[in-house]
């Protein structure tokens, strides 16, 4: 049996992509097929904490790609550690039951922090002008600094934003590769995000879908020979689907929703731009691709069958669940919105609230996924000649995070090992089973 495991979490890997994938189909020739059952919510920051506990969001508390943290009043987007999951993750338990082993953590979005041995994260310093540094916390500290010296920075241009392209997962796994030459961990956890991009951009079936497939799997080729020569006997290759980005026609605002039924009340910046006021709003949506949480400052009954009944008939809504129904997905925890919004496969949400566009507040032209208090990937679209991001959510060709009720958001896992899955499905907590299992 294989010492070594190599995962990679690919997001947006779907089972039709690999008849353009030649290399990947060759690592995992007669080894193990399946189709993956993503949970809810279907993206990243929750997903990768499925991966990595083998938990539902109930449990290890990361309900979306960010946090709104009640007591202070304050929204933190894809800047929290790893103490924000609740749970003992695999590289903890790998070392429990083998203290010998030594794991690595690749990018995965809530490593900072973490009990891998060996870690690797963008972690750009901002400076009191608002301009950014480029750095990745690494674990041992100073590794960065010999990654510097071999690959340059890492890309952080390439890896979201009107940039985004293979440049980043290169880096990604040419670093890899490097640390695996020197470190040799038994564990290796890689995130490759190179797909997400031109899906949700022009949509998953796209001509530049397609390339950015074909892109990856050159990338693969070339890294899985880099990896098998860094380690002294065989690997054992692990390749997961994080999600499937479906193609998408509609679009909807909570927030405008909200608005319209004078439960969001709004401040205004100096520019005169309008924000939503967290202390005193009644309520407010977390918006996160296909879903959104929504909290309610007076967590009243009535006003919270009110607020999930304006939206039960809005087009685009699969499902409204409210207080305890948030456990038929494992959301039932007290970091999630006391109403949760679904949207059918076809629809996207936006975090919008003006209804005036000179009214925008100053970040929604820009990119800064720090500031908005929601996913928004119309960054993607920041035309380069006004140096701004237009204002029209309709652009979003693709998306993903609702439940995965059909095969088309079904995603897949992959093994160059025979027979580590036996179902035609696996749920994507189990993985975490299935990883254990190989160091038994």
């Amino acid at each position: 049996m294989p010492a070594n495991v190599i995962f990679l979490s690919v997001p947006g890997l779907r089972h039709a992509d690999l008849a353009n994938m030649p290399n990947l189909n060759k690592l995992v020739a007669g080894g193990t097929s399946t189709r993956i059952n993503h949970a809810f919510p279907a993206v990243t920051w929750p997903s990768q904490a499925n991966l990595l506990t083998g938990k539902m969001p109930t449990d290890h508390g990361v309900v979306a790609n960010g946090f709104f943290w009640r007591k202070e009043n304050k929204v933190e987007m894809w800047t929290a550690w790893n103490e924000v999951i609740q749970q003992p993750q695999i590289w903890d338990v790998l070392k429990a039951d083998h203290p010998e082993l030594k794991s690595a953590a690749w990018f995965p979005m809530l490593s900072k922090g973490c009990n891998a041995d060996y870690v690797c994260m963008p972690a750009p310093i901002h400076q009191p002008d608002g301009s950014e540094e480029l750095w990745c916390y690494t674990k041992p500290q100073e590794y960065y600094g010999s990654l510097l010296e071999s690959l340059g920075h890492f890309p952080l241009q390439h890896f979201w934003g009107p940039m985004a392209n293979i440049k980043s997962s290169a880096w990604i796994a040419n670093s890899a590769a490097a640390a695996a030459t020197k470190f040799k961990p038994n564990f290796f956890y890689i995130y490759l995000p190179h797909l997400d991009y031109q899906a949700q951009k022009f949509g998953p079936n796209s001509e530049q879908a397609t390339q950015s497939v074909k892109e990856l799997d050159e990338l693969i080729g070339q890294f899985s020979a880099d990896m098998q020569n860094a380690y002294d006997s065989e690997v054992c290759w692990m390749i997961a689907s994080e999600y499937v980005i479906t193609e998408v026609d509609h679009v909807l605002y909570p927030n405008r929703i909200l608005r319209s039924a004078d439960l969001l009340q709004l401040k205004h910046e100096e520019n005169g731009g309008e924000l939503i006021d967290f202390e005193n709003t009644p309520a407010w949506a977390l918006v996160d691709h296909q879903f959104s949480h929504i909290f309610v400052n007076q967590s009243h009954h009535d006003l919270i069958e009110k607020i999930a009944d304006l939206f039960k008939d809005c087009k685009g809504v699969d499902e409204v669940l409210v207080g305890n129904s948030r456990d038929k997905y494992g959301m039932d925890h007290e970091r999630s919105g006391e109403i949760i919004v679904i949207s059918e496969s076809h629809s996207w949400q936006a975090y919008y609230w003006w209804t005036d566009d000179q009214l925008a507040p100053s970040f929604a032209r820009t990119v800064d996924i720090h500031r908005k208090p929601g996913y928004d990937p119309v960054e993607l679209h920041f035309d380069m000649a006004t140096k701004s991001i237009p204002l029209d959510a309709t652009l979003i060709k693709g998306s993903h995070g609702a439940p995965s009720k059909s095969e088309q958001q079904r995603g897949v896992f992959l093994s160059n090992q025979p027979a580590l899955v036996e179902s035609e499905s696996i749920d994507d907590h189990a993985l975490f089973d299935v990883v254990l299992n190989r160091f038994k």
